[in-house]
């Protein structure tokens, strides 16, 4: 028996943007779909709705995993993918399996001889890059930031550092109720000529794309507490 095909699937980033940023091919896969791994299945069938979503909620099979579920043998997640049924798997907003654990998801596929098939949609991370006027011939993605506040400090200039060596373009991300502390803490911490681009809701209504030195940040007043947001840094 043939084994079925695990389809990669982004969701929006932001509200009301999925016609601008899932294309209309991802409807019609998702129709033929009975079966999804999702990072939290709340908002996996939310976006399965806007999607353009047919089938009735109800025939759907929804394996969480992630943060939201408890730990599962992988066996779970690959029971129908085994007998030959195609399968979808969900983040919670972009790309999955791109800081998000669905790479393990991902990984597990490639062991078992499962095809993964990755889908066009909105990435954060990338779509920050282009945005920032940063070098993206050469950057690194590092997550999150430690949350010890002297941790975060040696760490903000432990990248400002390897960006200078390196012509790299650092970026990370951060829990959003920190957001405003994490740009007090890069503007304390950095020097005044090494350039921060803060890229906040992505596609969205608000979306919102400062790319300043650090020196002019000093100046800025922005209040970005509880909104999606991504960091650059560039020395």
């Amino acid at each position: 028996m043939s084994k079925g095909m695990l389809y990669l699937l982004p969701v929006p980033l932001a509200e009301n943007s999925v016609a601008q940023t899932i294309p209309a091919t991802q409807s019609a896969l998702i129709n033929t779909l009975k079966t999804y791994i999702v990072e939290n299945e709340k908002t996996a069938r939310r976006w399965l709705k806007e999607m353009g979503l047919k089938t009735p909620q109800s025939e759907l099979k929804l394996h969480p995993y992630g943060k939201h579920a408890e730990k599962n043998d992988f066996s779970v997640f690959f029971k129908e993918l085994e007998k030959g049924e195609d399968v979808g798997l969900m983040s919670e907003a972009g790309c999955p399996a791109v800081a998000d654990p669905g790479s393990d998801i991902v990984a597990e596929a490639h062991r078992r001889g499962i095809q993964v098939v990755p889908l066009v949609g909105p990435s954060s991370i990338l779509l920050a890059l282009m945005a920032s006027g940063f070098s993206g011939q050469n950057f690194s993605f590092h997550g999150y930031l430690p949350i010890d506040k002297s941790q975060r400090a040696r760490r903000i200039k432990e990248l400002e550092n390897a960006s200078e060596k390196f012509r790299q373009t650092q970026i990370f991300i951060e829990t959003p109720f920190r957001n405003n502390q994490v740009i007090e803490e890069i503007v304390r911490t950095c020097s005044d000529k090494t350039r921060l681009c803060v890229a906040v809701n992505l596609t969205g209504e608000d979306e919102r794309i400062i790319s300043l030195p650090i020196e002019q940040w000093r100046k800025q007043k922005v209040d970005f507490h509880k909104i999606p947001a991504i960091f650059l840094l560039m020395k």
